[in-house]
């Protein structure tokens, strides 16, 4: 990319998956806001229960496919001769492994419905696991398009896909709302269908990145599954380091302890938005600067996303720890009052979020995601031991403490590798921050300055008649 094409690419991906990530989370939360109130907090806990094991599906599915197929996607010249063969096979390749992952998740599915629903002591579970089959069948085409869009470095079609799944289960939970006749089956339905208004819009968007072959190349298939498997495994080891907490809660304190956590962590999510958006648009990009071996690149790049989204997440964690209570009524209403403590502990994720997620996107993207799964692995392990003696020591608020001890430890870890392998320093970061208020305060002052001038402009402008007025 030119200099000017690289900066309208950032721009308009910042752009795209800012609002992608924004909608989603808005439409979750408004969502959540609803089920809140229709509800009891037991009901509440199961769907959390519910939402933790499907993302374990997506996640899972993702880590596979995605940054396999961004990755040898990327790294095809669009000039050589071959290309859209090549282009095909590989797309071709990724769908088969797609269908095969969600043929193997339904199987499993079916076969553990009921031991999870007995473990949380929630036979309702059981039927909205079988109802998410209908969910994951439809996400084949939904996350084939998007992975292609990205791959394409597209973002539009991403944003409206996502628009449409996330918007549609909203407004089948508002329509609930309104009839008061919400129940957790019939919420699951909902969920399917959202997720099929998802798939149609995809596809629309991904038509012309849509190109198969008339065969299964098997070799890449095995290229795509031995790249992803790494991943596959960081993001399930990821999702668990995420959830053990919830699905300890649940098995040792109740459904009721899960939807008082669930609350915290779901207003903590509104932190990911600007995380999880830069590393969409730090993948391709950090993949790109791999491939030409530019790893000095791929430093300031990390130290750069991660000063950018922490500059943005420092105010909105301060706002938090100060006034975790009011947030809380406003949110979820006064029965959920004493999830504040717990809040305020789950806030200061964010302050490590940034660092985390995107030394998994950079060295995934550098061809190095055994080292990314090996710490996640690590990381779940600690956070099982930590939230178990955590829980049975302090209670619910105990899987707090347990996962923001595991972020604190894995943070020191992270750094102590990205500085052996990229010589990234904290002391950049730091900086990085900095200059991005300095730049925030500049241009604020030039707003003000350029207001003040055009005021008194306008001030002497008036004033002049009147003087020539009084002299005549």
């Amino acid at each position: 990319m030119s200099g000017p094409q690289q900066s309208s690419y950032w721009y308009k991906s910042a752009l795209y998956t800012l609002f992608e990530q924004f909608s989603v989370v808005l439409f979750g939360f408004g969502s959540v806001f609803l089920l809140l109130r229709v509800l009891s907090k037991e009901e509440f806990g199961i769907w959390a229960l519910f939402l933790t094991v499907a993302a374990f599906i997506e996640v899972g599915r993702n880590g596979l496919i995605q940054n396999a197929l961004i990755k040898h996607l990327t790294a095809l010249n669009p000039q050589d001769p071959g290309y859209r063969q090549q282009y095909a096979v590989i797309g071709t390749a990724s769908l088969v492994v797609n269908i095969l992952l969600t043929v193997a998740s339904i199987a499993l599915l079916y076969l553990f419905a009921g031991f999870m629903a007995t473990l949380w002591q929630a036979p309702q579970l059981q039927n909205m696991f079988y109802i998410y089959a209908l969910s994951t069948t439809a996400l084949i085409p939904f996350s084939q398009c998007t992975f292609l869009q990205q791959a394409n470095f597209s973002f539009r079609g991403v944003f409206w896909a996502n628009f449409a799944r996330q918007g549609t289960f909203f407004l089948l939970v508002l329509f609930a709302w309104f009839n008061g006749n919400a129940s957790l089956t019939g919420i699951a339905v909902y969920h399917a269908l959202a997720a099929i208004a998802g798939a149609v819009v995809a596809l629309a968007f991904a038509r012309k990145y849509l190109h198969l072959s008339t065969g299964i190349n098997r070799q890449w298939m095995l290229q795509l599954l031995h790249y992803g498997k790494y991943v596959f495994g960081t993001n399930l080891g990821a999702m668990l380091h995420k959830s053990i907490d919830k699905f300890m809660l649940g098995s040792m304190l109740g459904t009721g302890a899960v939807a008082l956590y669930d609350l915290a962590i779901r207003i903590n999510n509104l932190m990911e938005i600007p995380v999880a958006a830069t590393a969409s648009v730090v993948f391709p990009q950090s993949a790109r600067n791999s491939n030409t071996g530019s790893l000095e690149a791929v430093k300031i790049l990390y130290e750069k996303s991660v000063a950018a989204v922490l500059a943005v997440l420092l105010p909105a964690i301060a706002v938090v720890l100060l006034y975790p209570k009011t947030i809380i009524v406003l949110i979820a209403g006064a029965k959920y009052a004493d999830t504040a403590p717990l809040l305020q502990i789950t806030v200061l994720y964010g302050l490590f979020m940034p660092f985390a997620r995107q030394f998994g996107t950079i060295f995934d993207s550098i061809g190095k995601p055994r080292l990314n799964f090996l710490f996640v692995v690590l990381g779940a392990l600690l956070n099982l031991v930590f939230n178990y003696f955590f829980i049975r020591r302090f209670g619910t608020i105990g899987a707090a403490y347990g996962t923001l001890l595991v972020f604190a430890i894995t943070f020191v870890l992270n750094q102590i590798i990205l500085y052996r392998q990229l010589n990234v320093r904290l002391v950049c970061i730091a900086f990085y921050v900095l200059q991005f208020y300095r730049q925030l305060l500049g241009k604020i002052d030039q707003r003000i300055a350029a207001f003040t001038a055009a005021k008194t402009l306008v001030i002497s402008q008036t004033a002049k008649p009147e003087s020539n007025e009084k002299t005549i």
